[in-house]
C-alpha cells in the first residue's frame, strides 16, 4: 500500500512538472526591444496587453492618474550600459523598473531602483528618476501596447509609448564621445600589448585631438610590435596633429610605399587619404631660402 502511495505520488508530481514545462500562448505576450545609441545599448523587456475592445486609460482599464507598471505580468525592465539623459535629466547606468502615471495633459514616466515592483508594492522613495511626458493624439489605432525607439542619431533617440490612439515620448541622449574615449582607455588598460588595441586607441585619439603625446607612444609600440601601412600612417597624423611637420611627412611617405607592397586589400580605400596627407605636410613645409643672386657663379 506505501509502495503504491509512492507511485501515485511519483505520477502526480511528473504529470506537474510536464505541465509547468508545456509553453502555452499569452494574453499579454512578452517582448523585447533593443536599440544601440553611439556606444550605448538600451534594452526593453515588456508584456503587451491588447485592447481587445477595450479602451485604455479609464476608470475601467487602466486608469488615468494612477501608477501602471507600463505593460502587464511582470514589471517592464528597462536597461541602459551607460548613463543617460532622459529629457534633460541624468539616468545612471543600470536596469530600472519603468512605470508610469497615465494623464491626459502631463504623464510621468518614472524609473525605480526595485526591479520586482508593481503597482502594490511600488514606492516613491526607490525611484531613480521622474519626468514628464506630454501624450498627444497617434495617427493610427495600436492594438497591442508597443514601446520602441525612434528618431536616431549616434547620440540621441526617442523612447516611445503607444497604445489605442495616444503616443507619448522620451528624449533620449547619451555623452557618445565621453563614453567611447573611457571605452579606449579601458581597452588599452586590459590589453596594453595587443598591437591592434593600441593602433585602434591611438587612431580614435587622433580623430578626436586627445592625448596625442599619450597616443603617440602606443602607437610607437604597435609599430615595434610589426609595422604596416595603418600604424605608419596613424602615427604621422598624430605627428601632424603637434604641428610637427617635418617628422610627419616621411612616415605618411613610407606608410604609403608600404601599403603599395603589401597587397593588402584595404589599402586601396586608404591610399587617396594617405596621398593628399602627404601633399598637405609638404604644403605646410616651411620653403627653402631663395639663392641669392650670383652666389655660386664663376669669376670671369
Amino acid at each position: 500500500m506505501h509502495k503504491v502511495s509512492l507511485t501515485v505520488l511519483t505520477f502526480c508530481l511528473a504529470a506537474q512538472l510536464a505541465v509547468a514545462q508545456i509553453k502555452l500562448p499569452s494574453p499579454s505576450p512578452g517582448a523585447t526591444v533593443m536599440q544601440t545609441v553611439g556606444t550605448t545599448d538600451l534594452t526593453v523587456t515588456y508584456s503587451r496587453p491588447g485592447l481587445k475592445g477595450r479602451q485604455p486609460f479609464t476608470d475601467a482599464f487602466v486608469p488615468l492618474n494612477k501608477v501602471w507598471r507600463t505593460g502587464a505580468n511582470s514589471p517592464t525592465l528597462f536597461t541602459t550600459t551607460t548613463d543617460l539623459i532622459v529629457n534633460g535629466k541624468t539616468l545612471p547606468a543600470g536596469t530600472y523598473a519603468i512605470l508610469s502615471i497615465p494623464a491626459e495633459g502631463n504623464a510621468t514616466l518614472i524609473f525605480n531602483k526595485n526591479k520586482t515592483t508593481t503597482e502594490a508594492t511600488y514606492k516613491q522613495e526607490e525611484d531613480a528618476l521622474r519626468v514628464n511626458l506630454t501624450p498627444a493624439e497617434n495617427s493610427e489605432k495600436v492594438e497591442s501596447f508597443t514601446i520602441d525607439f525612434s528618431d536616431l542619431t549616434d547620440s540621441t533617440a526617442k523612447m516611445n509609448f503607444m497604445w489605442a490612439n495616444v503616443k507619448a515620448s522620451a528624449n533620449l541622449k547619451v555623452d557618445v564621445n565621453a563614453n567611447a574615449a573611457a571605452n579606449v582607455d579601458k581597452a588599452v588598460a586590459e590589453k596594453p600589448e595587443d598591437a591592434a588595441v593600441l593602433q585602434a586607441a591611438a587612431s580614435y585619439n587622433v580623430s578626436k585631438g586627445r592625448n596625442l603625446e599619450q597616443s603617440l607612444t602606443w602607437i610607437d609600440k604597435s609599430i615595434a610590435m610589426g609595422e604596416n601601412f595603418r600604424n605608419l600612417y596613424v602615427k604621422s597624423q598624430i605627428l601632424a596633429k603637434l604641428g610637427k611637420f617635418a617628422d610627419a611627412l616621411p612616415i605618411a611617405q613610407k606608410a604609403l610605399s608600404v601599403g603599395q607592397s603589401s597587397n593588402d586589400p584595404v589599402f586601396p580605400f586608404f591610399k587617396e587619404g594617405i596621398q593628399s596627407s602627404i601633399s598637405d605636410y609638404t604644403a605646410k613645409l616651411p620653403s627653402l631660402p631663395a639663392m641669392k643672386a650670383g652666389k655660386g657663379k664663376k669669376k670671369a
